[in-house]
């Protein structure tokens, strides 16, 4: 069910008891949810998003859960970042909750203006190496997946065979994901706590700090690897080793000499994984636009 700006306000006042909306607008939101930005009476502004199915449901309960575990680590000082904090629900008619909070500091990050040195992109480093850096319980408490490192290293195996069964990964990608997948020296890495879904749109900033993190439905304990591929795949090379410098900074207990090589393979796995995404869900323009992605990083590793 879609719901629009109004009935997302018409929401926040039954979530936020006394809240007097008096203006709305529509919020991009990734995924199956509904989001809106309500202006209250007093000038106050808040976040309302509401799931469209009951996936999306189970997703925002799980976020709720892992950000109740991660505040007194924020309120501290051991996440140097803002994260949504829930100040309301109210229910839906066919099950589940919205949730409303306040909205957060910072524009997505853009990570083709980083540049080398001690500036956004070392922060963007400190700032993944500090999540890394939590109990595993944070997951673990809530119910969020736990992986060994060779249980992670064959379930990315099955999503390569998965994305081999539908025919459209080239052979020269198969090949190399595969030689990259049987290396078990490659997945010798202690299992940490990871965001799971990092990207411009869940990293907020303002100058040269990360004013906030955001989308925490699918942490889990698995590999770093996967919270760095999106900054060493898109950053720009200078800013990339800057990035990862400050990450190895900051991290306590890190003897990981892969780390680099699998976050660059994830990334190309990221392309497998969309794939998969549009057939699953039956989105042709999805699955052409992995295809082409495919064959583009095909003819660029086939170049060496």
């Amino acid at each position: 069910m879609t719901r629009s700006p109004l009935v997302l306000a018409a929401l926040s006042t039954q979530a936020l008891h006394g809240l007097a909306a008096v203006g709305v607008e529509a919020v991009r939101e990734r995924g199956d949810v509904d989001a809106a930005l309500v202006t209250d009476a007093d000038g106050g502004r808040w976040v309302v998003r509401a799931p469209r199915s009951a996936a999306a449901g189970a997703a925002l309960e799980a976020e709720v859960a892992v950000l109740r575990l991660l505040a007194p680590y924020v309120d501290a000082g051991v996440l140097p970042f803002t994260i949504p904090v829930p100040e309301g629900f109210a229910p839906l008619p066919e099950g589940g909750r919205a949730v409303v909070h306040a909205p957060l500091d910072g524009e997505p990050v853009d990570l083709s203006l980083l540049s080398a040195g001690p500036g956004l992109a070392a922060d963007l480093g400190r700032v993944v190496a500090a999540v890394h850096e939590l109990p595993l319980t944070v997951a673990a408490d809530v119910g969020l997946p736990v992986y060994s490192a060779e249980d992670y290293r064959l379930r990315r195996l099955s999503e390569v065979d998965e994305a081999a069964r539908t025919g459209h990964v080239p052979t020269v990608l198969l090949e190399r994901w595969e030689a990259a997948l049987e290396d078990v020296t490659l997945w010798r890495f202690q299992p940490v706590v990871v965001h799971g879904d990092l990207g411009p749109e869940q990293v907020l900033t303002r100058g040269t700090r990360v004013r906030a993190v955001t989308g925490w439905s699918d942490v889990s304990v698995a590999d770093p690897a996967d919270d760095l591929a999106w900054l060493l795949v898109a950053a720009p090379a200078d800013a990339a080793e800057s990035i990862l410098e400050a990450y190895r900074l900051r991290r306590t207990d890190l003897a990981d000499p892969h780390l680099e090589d699998r976050a660059l393979l994830v990334g190309e796995l990221e392309l497998a994984r969309w794939l998969l995404h549009g057939v699953r869900t039956g989105q042709d323009d999805v699955v052409d636009d992995a295809v082409e992605m495919l064959h583009e990083l095909a003819v660029a590793v086939a170049a060496g």
